[in-house]
């Protein structure tokens, strides 16, 4: 398999590496928010890192996922 055939078998591809990169960062980023929610002291996580900041970066890692899927790299020109 040469560079040409990699090169026209990566056109049919959905995702390139860097929609897959902006994924796993967005998986991060929930992790995060899920990790702060679990770390508030108040019960049932009442406070604030349970009911505001946490939730927020819950939702902030879902719209950068949706932003991962969407993105579309720009193809270079060969000259």
């Amino acid at each position: 398999m040469n560079y040409t055939d990699m090169e026209n078998n990566n056109q049919f591809m959905p995702f390139k590496r860097g929609n897959y990169v902006l994924m796993l960062v967005g998986i991060l980023i929930l992790i995060v928010g899920f990790v702060i929610m679990s770390m508030d002291s108040e019960p049932h996580g009442f406070g604030f890192l349970g009911i505001t900041l946490g939730p927020i970066v819950v939702m902030a890692g879902f719209i950068f996922e949706i932003f991962a899927i969407l993105y579309n790299p720009k193809k270079e020109t060969q000259a």
